[in-house]
């Protein structure tokens, strides 16, 4: 099928079924990831059942409204909107979170991080205590949120240039029940922020500026270029947090960030370059479940 040609009408009164095998066979001609995964998702979320529902049913017949729903949302995902995007959700550590045009879509990479923070807390057993959390550039809130959520003493504070996606962080801190223990702050990088905060964490832009418009349809279409673009090599934020880190933490605090795709030796090098004669006391990094180095982390303030 073309990218010009119409989006076949989903009948009404077809089985569930059949019109999952449908989306699945248009998703999947178009050369889309995941099409059966992608049309069960649609159908759910066109007939609000759940998955469980439809392996029981599927022969219960689509109504009217379902099928012009499901129609509707085929054809968006044709269009290579992402299927969260469609949705207005994302799952991210086993909770849902809102996503709009003004956030980054939440990758599950981005786990790795939050699993990250959570060891190194239960490592020096401060799982239970009171911790200062900072975020910089929040965007859904998806990784301060989490981390309120599985450290209950904790407080945070979320940071972000667009006051549209400190918007969403704050609905879904409601959301998840933490909104009491976070603020959000509409600042850039670190400009203006007073710490000391136990843990630094980030995910920023890392994709150099030349290679967006080779990115997926998904990414470089629905996600704000200002979450994405790095600079010239992708590495201006770390250059700006690393600079500027050390004045926010208290001793023995840790800052985590998430990096791109060979990226890592380069954001530690800045580190080492960066501590200002002054050292660090640890630096460490993690892989995500494909094997590629996904964080690093670092404790701002030399041990000596």
């Amino acid at each position: 099928m073309g990218t010009s040609d119409p989006i076949p009408e989903i009948a009404a009164e077809t089985s569930a079924g059949r019109a999952q095998r449908a989306v699945t066979a248009l998703l999947a001609a178009a050369g889309i990831d995941s099409p059966a995964l992608d049309a069960r998702l649609l159908l759910q979320a066109a007939t609000g059942r759940t998955r469980e529902q439809l392996v029981i049913d599927p022969d219960f017949p689509l109504s009217q409204e379902q099928s012009a729903t499901l129609s509707r949302f085929a054809a968006r995902r044709l269009a290579r909107e992402p299927v969260s995007r469609i949705l207005g959700e994302r799952a991210f550590w086993g909770r849902n979170f809102e996503v709009t045009s003004d956030t980054l879509d939440p990758r599950q990479d981005t786990e790795t991080l939050v699993e990250f923070v959570l060891d190194l807390m239960c490592e020096e057993a401060r799982t239970r205590g009171p911790l200062r959390v900072l975020d910089i550039g929040t965007g859904t809130g998806c990784i301060l949120v989490t981390l309120l959520a599985e450290l209950p003493a904790a407080r945070g504070t979320g940071v972000d240039l667009s006051t549209a996606a400190l918007a969403v962080a704050a609905r879904n801190a409601a959301r998840h029940r933490v909104g009491g223990r976070a603020a959000w702050w509409e600042v850039n990088v670190l400009d203006g922020v007073a710490g000391p905060f136990d843990i630094i964490v980030s995910n920023p832009p890392y994709i150099p500026s030349a290679e967006i418009l080779a990115l997926e349809p998904e990414v470089r279409t629905f996600d704000p270029r200002l979450a994405l673009d790095g600079g010239s090599d992708g590495l201006d934020y770390y250059r700006r947090i690393v600079a500027a880190v050390r004045k926010v933490t208290a001793p023995g605090g840790w800052c985590v960030v998430e990096v791109g795709a060979g990226q890592a030796a380069a954001v530690v090098e800045q580190i080492e370059k960066q501590s200002g004669g002054a050292g660090v006391s640890t630096i460490r990094t993690r892989a995500d479940l494909g094997g590629h180095t996904r964080c690093v982390a670092w404790k701002p303030h030399s041990s000596t």
